[in-house]
């Protein structure tokens, strides 16, 4: 299970803005042992659940990521493969993490590039492919914030909130500091944002992904196009049928599941 551990930081965001949900809304953040949504895993994973009545539950959790926590990753998170090498792995707890994100929308600051991507990296690893975000609002905190101020979460947070943020890059810390923020910014720009979770999912989308990495986005007519390479901006069907061994190559190299599920199903016609 995910298990509520110790809160040094108050679940209270100082604003008379709280958001309109239909739905619970899930914040979260994750450490890692690098950057690559492909190859890298999750090391830490915090989120905070707020119901549609005002209740919240957090829950923290250190994982084993099975592969070594590159040196880079640790000098900005603090964690080390000796403070994880004792606990339970993604895959042990997967299924009650799926289970408990179930009917949620998402919200996150960067997490449409690499937190949702990581993360759904890791169910799929994990055998657990029920829980489908394409079926969530996703909102981007940062996003939002890049759209309207352009600075980064700690700069965010100071701007909207008037706080510092301490134990930055911490799971936890991010995590509360980024439901803070956009309750803030409702509360900032009322003329712009609307306090509807379909708006502000709209809203912090940059491009319309299909795959979570975002290697393959629709373009203008709703028509699936690759988003990289020399193939960038061409409908990936065209490109299958004039140069085949492409989905081989793609196959092969280093592209997340997801995206090679993506692709697989577009070639097979079924998306």
């Amino acid at each position: 299970m995910l298990t509520i551990d110790a809160n040094p930081y108050p679940i209270i965001a100082d604003t008379d803005m709280e958001l309109n949900l239909k739905n619970p809304i899930l914040f979260f953040d994750i450490e890692s042992t690098g950057l690559n949504v492909a190859t890298d895993r999750i090391v830490e994973i915090c989120a905070v659940k707020i119901h549609p009545n005002g209740d919240q539950e957090i829950k923290t959790r250190r994982i084993n990521p099975t592969i070594p926590i590159s040196p880079e990753a640790q000098a900005v998170h603090g964690i080390s493969d000796e403070d994880v090498k004792d606990c339970p792995t993604f895959k042990q707890i997967a299924k009650s993490l799926a289970q408990w994100m179930s009917g949620c929308d998402i919200a996150g600051y960067n997490s449409t590039k690499f937190d949702i991507p990581l993360l759904a990296e890791e169910f799929l690893r994990a055998e657990v492919p029920d829980f489908d975000f394409r079926k969530r609002k996703l909102i981007d905190v940062q996003t939002i914030f890049h759209k309207m101020e352009q600075r980064t979460l700690s700069a965010a947070y100071k701007f909207y909130c008037q706080k510092d943020l301490e134990n930055a890059h911490s799971a936890e810390a991010d995590t509360l500091a980024t439901y803070e923020i956009l309750k803030a910014q409702l509360d900032r720009y009322p003329e712009t944002l609307q306090n509807d979770m379909s708006f502000l999912a709209e809203f912090s989308t940059k491009n319309k992904n299909v795959d979570y990495a975002g290697r393959i986005v629709y373009n203008e007519k709703n028509i699936p196009v690759f988003n990289f390479g020399k193939h960038r901006g061409v409908p990936v069907k065209e490109v299958l049928a004039k140069e085949p061994s492409y989905y081989s190559w793609m196959m092969n190299g280093d592209f997340t599941l997801d995206t090679k599920k993506v692709l697989t199903e577009i070639h097979l016609g079924q998306k």
